[in-house]
Formats: structure tokens, C-alpha cells, sequence
């Protein structure tokens, strides 16, 4: 006998969005201030913030990099057999930003500013300028990570005067409100730099490419600034008040590039926080040329709805919670759907669904494992897990806490090679 498809209590959660003006009225103090002794110290108050960037600028600015790449890209004519010509070769041509990292010369950029187009052509030839010189130098890959969107470079035949490094700061200590300057070339305009804050410490966004170099990579941890990143900013530093790199500007949020397709700055940036940058250096170094992963612990989300024309895997908090009490399953977390055999997950004894049952709007199994926190750290999507895994390295271990049916219990994972191919 099927089981009845729960029409009613299994109801995708939509989130509303308001908002609502205050306009209290503003009492008003009856104290005197005096006006010259308010704009003397609003006025030595600037110039101490000035101050400060003109000397970050000035010691660091030598240590950002500018990068020109060009790939011949073949345009194919499908009635070139026909009416002529046929397939034709094209240059394409990009630039953006990067910074050095070590006395080595190693330069840290985005992965999507040296990609180049995939399986259109030649692999892109990438040259790069340092502050106070008209050379170029050509440069390599040394490693590339698509999924974080990040790429290490280093320069052939630059002299060692001109290698500056710039200090790596600690992005988990960051603050909103905190100033940020962020350093590149704008619309190829290079040596750039612009100034705002730190708008927020954790935004949640797609960051990077699939491991086919295509598509969104991993939801991921950023930060959001106001100081001004236009196209071409791409992969240089974000930096705060001490000189300290806390992020590579990534991308932007652009209403004006929607409707033009030409992205703009509209005062809402990007950057990937160094921390993240700095723990997958040492296997970019390694990677002579190849590809760094993100790391996996072998398993699938099983709550599934269809969005926009494709099955999305979500959270727990998209269902009703009268449907999540009826199936017996906690209010948050992610549904283990499948596990890898051999898997990191299938060693901790993780456990996936058996039994599929359908709703409108999509399907979850039912019988396996929920995770809901990792270290301690609250779970609710694929997205979160694998933020939570970023940073981490084989042998790294991470603690699960896990719902099976009405018990709840930790569950150590221990990462392998296997998690990183």
C-alpha cells in the first residue's frame, strides 16, 4: 500500500522581506557646544585617517601586482562552410590584480583572472608589472584552486628588489566598521586605491567554480566592504588600518551590471578572507601546476526541492515545522541523503536514507543521519558543512553532531587524501 503524499504539512518556508521607517522625533539637548572646538577635532580626527592610509599606501602599494592576460580563443562560424570564412582565431585579453606573498616572489590572485576561457583555446599567457617599473615579466600557475577561486603565480625573471611582500593579517578577528583599503587596477586602471569598512564579517556567497572550472563553486564565508571594487580589482588585497592583508577583493554585487552586463561597483564588495587564502597555501605551492580541492566527506544531502527549473538540495528550515515534528526530524540541519563507501563518512559509521518520501515541491529520505552542528558550529545546508570544511587538510579531523531517529550523539570524522581528489 503507498504512502499518502503529504500535501499539506510539508510546505516550503518563504521568507518575507519588509521594512519599516521610524521617524521618532530627535530630542534635543539643551547644552551649548562650541562650534570651533567641535570642527577643530572633527578636522584632526581626519587628517589622523589620512595619515594613516597615505603611510599604508606608501609602504605597501609596492608589493601589488598588476596582471595582463592574453588567450587565443577560436570563434567558430557555423555557416563558414558555406559563406566563408570559417573558424577564426582571436585574442582575448584580461587583466586584474594580485599581491606578493613571500620573498620568493609567489603571488596570490583569483583563479578567474588567469583561467582564461575553458576549452576555447590556448591556456592564457599571463605577464605581470610591479609599482615603479615598465616592464613586464611573464609568470606561471603554480596552483590553482577553482572552487575557492584562487590561483598562485610566480613571475620569471623579476628581480629580486622589486618582491614585496605584503603582511598577512588574521581575517577571524575582523569587526564590521573596521576600515578596509582595497588596492588593484579598476578597469585596467592600475595602482588603484580606494577606501571604506568592513560592511560585514561572514556574508554568505557562491565563491569560485565547480571542479570543471565552470559553474559556482563553494558557498563560502566572505567579506562585505564599501570601498569601491570594479572589474579589475579582481584578486588584489583588502587591507586594514595596520597594513595587514584581511582579504582578496573577489567580486561584486551589481544591479547596474544586470541590465548592462557590464559590472559596476554599487558599493557592495567581495573578498575572500585571508585566513582561508593562507591555509590553502602551502598545497597551491605543492600543486606544481595542478588543481587544489575543497575537501569531502563523502556524502549527499537528501532533502531535495525543485527551484527555477532544477532540483536544489536544502536545509531542514525550508520545511514547516509541523511537518518536521510529523517525520520526526529536527527543526535544523542537513539530511544525509547518500554516503560514499570508503568515505571518510561511511569510517565514522554515517548513516543515509532508505525510505523516499515525496511532497509537493520535492522529496526527502527519511532513515539516516542529520547533521546539525560541525565543531560545534550550527548545520542546516551542504553549503555549511562545506564552509566548515574549507580550511582543513588531510588528517584534519572535524566533530559532527548527529540526529538518528530520537538519539543524538558526536561523531568524529577524520579527513583522508581520498576527501582532496
Amino acid at each position: 500500500m503507498k504512502r499518502p503524499i503529504l500535501a499539506a504539512v510539508l510546505v516550503l518556508v518563504g521568507l518575507g522581506l519588509g521594512a519599516t521607517l521610524l521617524r521618532d522625533q530627535v530630542p534635543v539637548s539643551g547644552a551649548q557646544t562650541n562650534p570651533a572646538a567641535t570642527t577643530a577635532a572633527e578636522a584632526g580626527a581626519k587628517l589622523q585617517n589620512e595619515l594613516n592610509t597615505i603611510d599604508i599606501v606608501r609602504r605597501y602599494e609596492p608589493g601589488l601586482v598588476y596582471i595582463s592576460t592574453e588567450q587565443e580563443v577560436v570563434q567558430q562560424n557555423p555557416m563558414g562552410w558555406m559563406f566563408g570564412p570559417g573558424n577564426q582565431t582571436q585574442v582575448q585579453q584580461g587583466v586584474g590584480s594580485g599581491f606578493f606573498v613571500n620573498a620568493q616572489g609567489d603571488i596570490l590572485t583569483n583563479y578567474h583572472v588567469v583561467a582564461g576561457e575553458s576549452g576555447q583555446g590556448s591556456a592564457p599567457r599571463i605577464r605581470i608589472r610591479v609599482m615603479n617599473s615598465d616592464q613586464s615579466v611573464p609568470a606561471r600557475v603554480i596552483g590553482r584552486a577553482p572552487q575557492y577561486d584562487l590561483a598562485l603565480i610566480r613571475p620569471e625573471g623579476l628581480e629580486a628588489r622589486f618582491i614585496k611582500p605584503i603582511p598577512l593579517g588574521d581575517s577571524d578577528t575582523l569587526r564590521a566598521g573596521q576600515k578596509a583599503i582595497a588596492m588593484g587596477a579598476p578597469f585596467g586602471l592600475d595602482f588603484s586605491v580606494t577606501e571604506g569598512i568592513v560592511s560585514s564579517t561572514a556574508r554568505q556567497i557562491p565563491i569560485g567554480f565547480s571542479n570543471t572550472g565552470t559553474g559556482e563553486g563553494i558557498t563560502q564565508k566572505a567579506i562585505q566592504t564599501d570601498a569601491a571594487i570594479n572589474p579589475g580589482n579582481s584578486g588584489g588585497p583588502l587591507l586594514d588600518s595596520t597594513g595587514r592583508v584581511i582579504g582578496i577583493n573577489t567580486q561584486i554585487l551589481s544591479p547596474a551590471g544586470a541590465a548592462t552586463g557590464i559590472g559596476q561597483s554599487a558599493g557592495v564588495g567581495f573578498a575572500i578572507p585571508i585566513n582561508a587564502a593562507r591555509n590553502l597555501l602551502p598545497r597551491l605551492q605543492q600543486a606544481n601546476g595542478g588543481e587544489v580541492r575543497a575537501p569531502r566527506l563523502g556524502i549527499s544531502a537528501g532533502l531535495i526541492v525543485q527551484g527555477q527549473g532544477q532540483a536544489v538540495a536544502v536545509g531542514l528550515s525550508a520545511l514547516t515545522t509541523e511537518g518536521k515534528r510529523q517525520l520526526g526530524l529536527p527543526e535544523t540541519g542537513l539530511v544525509v541523503g547518500q554516503v560514499q563507501p570508503n568515505s571518510p563518512a561511511a569510517r565514522a559509521g554515517l548513516r543515509g536514507g532508505n525510505k523516499q518520501q515525496a511532497f509537493p515541491g520535492g522529496e526527502v529520505l527519511l532513515g539516516g543521519d542529520v547533521i546539525t552542528a560541525v565543531n560545534g558550529k550550527p548545520v542546516d545546508a551542504l553549503e555549511d558543512l562545506q564552509a566548515a570544511l574549507i580550511d582543513k587538510q588531510p588528517g584534519n579531523s572535524v566533530t559532527l553532531h548527529v540526529v538518528r531517529g530520537r538519539q543524538a550523539r558526536d561523531v568524529k570524522v577524520t579527513l583522508d587524501n581520498s576527501s582532496f581528489q
